[in-house]
């Protein structure tokens, strides 16, 4: 009786077995080819706007937005083979992103501060940049960070959010950057020597534009004599080329002219000390 029981129950579960399997292989293979559909999809776009010459941070976070967007649509499309509602996975999905939205409010931060960088362009891939507090080239502007590779290759990636907190500083929107540099010179220096040897030593560092010239200037006082200031400028592919070499300028030149080395203190009096200091018919000069 058990057993022509459980052959009836056998028989009568067989057709919904093979249907569930043929189902089930049906969505594998929706699945595998709406895959490869995507990939193919993404190149065509990727190489469509290659040939329209449209910026690399724009390709690649329109490709990563459709590719984001056309997988969730394949994934609603195998639910729907299986006769899940999609109104109800509409619903449901709705109701997760509230919930992850509350949990994950950072990287949705990030996720709409992409936007807004993408739309307002302050900086675009290859431009050297001070982002987030990180210096370096940018690599790529991704939906949630931005990758930069640092003066010191180390990939960093940075969030979005972060970067539309803070200041942004592009390097590369103008065709030349200045370098600022200084030279200390002895209280006892000829300065305006010093100065001219300077400026016609600035001109064989190579990579330094002609216009605008470079400013050699007295830039300070300090306890040490006159402190100059040594500006060339470059463009920023240069920048530490031009600043290693000017700094090797500056000793050579200055050490080949023979200009004295700081190495004691000025001294430096008050007013009222030097008042009391000086010869009593001299006092009466002194403010």
């Amino acid at each position: 009786m058990n057993t022509a029981r459980i052959t009836s129950w056998m028989d009568a579960a067989q057709p919904i077995l093979v249907a569930f399997g043929l189902k089930v292989l049906g969505a594998i293979a929706v699945f595998v080819v709406g895959r490869w559909l995507i990939g193919l999809v993404t190149k065509l776009v990727a190489a469509g706007m290659s040939r329209q010459r449209i910026d690399p941070t724009v390709q690649r976070y329109l490709v990563s937005f459709i590719t984001v967007a056309l997988n969730i649509i394949l994934v609603v499309a195998i639910l729907g083979y299986f006769g899940v509602e999609t109104t109800s996975f509409a619903a449901l999905v709705a109701g997760a992103g509230v919930a992850i939205g509350a949990a994950w409010s950072g990287l949705l931060g990030n996720f709409a501060a992409g936007i807004f960088l993408l739309v307002l362009r302050p900086y675009q891939v290859d431009d050297y940049v001070m982002i987030g507090g990180i210096e370096g080239t940018v690599l790529e502007l991704g939906l949630f960070g931005t990758t930069i590779n640092t003066p010191d290759n180390v990939r960093t990636i940075v969030g979005n959010g972060k970067i539309m907190g803070s200041d942004i500083k592009n390097y590369s929107a103008h065709p030349f950057r200045r370098v600022d540099l200084v030279a200390q010179l002895a209280g006892s220096a000829d300065v305006q020597k010093a100065i001219a040897l300077l400026k016609a030593a600035l001109a064989t560092v190579a990579n330094t534009t002609a216009t605008p010239t470079a400013d050699v200037a007295i830039l300070e006082f300090n306890e040490f004599g006159p402190k100059l200031s040594v500006r060339p400028y470059c463009h920023t592919s240069h920048y530490w080329q031009v600043y290693f070499d000017t700094n090797r300028m500056i000793a050579d030149t200055l050490g080949a002219a023979g200009f004295p080395v700081a190495t004691h203190p000025v001294k430096i009096y008050p007013v009222e000390a030097a008042a009391r200091a000086a010869p009593a018919h001299l006092q009466e000069n002194i403010p």
